[in-house]
């Protein structure tokens, strides 16, 4: 039967019925370790029973008034974040490419608001993932998803990271800000330098920019840090968030300095269900886990643990894994043969991975993953490495018959 959804996706012939922390248990009966996260976004796994308490207690009460009134819990969350970051002001919004967008306007709009509406082009950098609206494809750079939508929404130029020839040159009169994933998650779990993280604020602080932080992948203790810029000693000025935040509710945030946000005056921007009680009651859970006292560092130490077993798994398979990169529990496997076919061997053994550009497979388990199931993962991605093996010894001994 023809599926009456727009088919926009590749999706595996395989659905879920229910999840319980790092596990999920398919309607094909059988149980899946989740390595994935939805995309780094069930950040404390499925069915976490502070976030369902969280989430049910509010849905006996109120579930949308929109931003026409006042909403406390969104007060509280905002203050929250503001506590325990760079940031001064927060808007909410219901993705990442929604609290881009909100950066990207912001950024406009702070200069236009100091008498420089020329400034309005915002330098990208290849490889970079912003969302899939026409502004933050755009600004993204890709061609992949550009092809067929038209002209190129104007106002973004992509240079090479940790190319800074290239950015100095990039910048001019109507230079408005730069825009920077700390890490590169759609691009391939592709670290950018703190030394380069230093030349971008230096830049910005010489130029009159802003610099924008994309943290929607890194964000809400992916890395072993509440945001990866605390690892940078680079404080940006406008931060997006998303993913994490909600623990699997649709919320993203855009959180910005006082100064970088005061074009932003009422009626200049606005979302229907952004900052609804449902999401401010799960957002404020999630955050209850993540800033409880040694969370982060036990995310820390697991980050490492996965690393360094996953540096073992390279050596001992140098014909599939050719590099481990990343930080925290958001870890990538550069592969030798194609990722698809890596990620089908993972799935085999019941290990969900996600792949992404660099031909990298991303390792992106919920923050509540135990050294348990790293070890577990770690086991079934060494039996899809002895596989995809098999499968290379064969092949070669057919064509030596041949």
């Amino acid at each position: 039967m023809t599926s009456p959804l727009l088919p926009t996706y590749a999706r595996a012939e395989l659905s879920f019925e229910k999840g319980e922390g790092p596990w999920l248990y398919g309607r094909d009966g059988e149980r899946y370790l989740d390595f994935g996260a939805g995309i780094a976004v069930n950040a404390l796994g499925h069915a976490h029973p502070h976030l369902v308490q969280a989430l049910t207690e509010q849905a006996t009460k109120v579930w949308h008034t929109s931003n026409l009134f006042q909403i406390p819990e969104g007060e509280r969350l905002a203050k929250r974040l503001v506590e325990n970051t760079f940031a001064d002001v927060v808007f909410f919004s219901n993705s990442g490419a929604e609290a881009n967008e909100a950066a990207i306007k912001m950024a406009r709009k702070y200069h236009a608001a100091k008498g420089h509406p020329e400034r309005f082009r915002i330098v990208t950098f290849e490889g970079a993932f912003h969302g899939r609206t026409l502004a933050t494809i755009a600004a993204g750079g890709q061609a992949k998803y550009l092809e067929g939508f038209g002209p190129k929404v104007e106002g973004f130029d992509q240079v090479p990271v940790d190319d800074l020839k290239a950015l100095k040159a990039v910048i001019g009169p109507e230079t408005a800000a730069l825009m920077i994933e700390p890490i590169q998650g759609e691009g391939g779990v592709r670290t950018v330098s703190n030394a380069f993280m230093r030349e971008l604020r230096s830049l910005c602080d010489e130029h009159g920019l802003l610099l924008i932080f994309d943290e929607i992948q890194t964000g809400v203790g992916r890395t072993g840090k509440l945001f990866a810029y605390e690892s940078t000693g680079v404080t940006p000025d406008i931060m997006s968030v998303a993913k994490g935040i909600g623990g699997g509710f649709p919320m993203g945030a855009c959180l910005a300095t006082a100064d970088a946000a005061k074009g932003m005056t009422v009626g200049t921007h606005g979302t229907t269900f952004g900052g609804n009680p449902l999401a401010m009651a799960v957002g404020n859970a999630v955050l209850d886990v993540i800033l409880a006292p040694g969370f982060l560092k036990e995310v820390e130490r697991k980050g490492l643990l996965l690393k360094q077993r996953l540096a073992e798994l390279k050596d001992r398979h140098p014909s599939v894994i050719a590099d481990v990169r990343g930080q925290g529990l958001m870890m990538g496997l550069r592969t030798v043969v194609p990722n698809t076919e890596f990620v089908t061997a993972a799935r085999a053994e019941k290990l969900l991975l996600i792949g992404a550009g660099d031909n990298v497979v991303r390792l992106l388990p919920p923050l509540i993953v135990g050294d348990a199931d790293i070890s577990d993962a770690v086991n079934r991605i060494d039996a899809a490495c002895l596989a995809i093996e098999a499968e290379q010894k064969a092949h070669a001994q057919q064509g030596a018959v041949q």
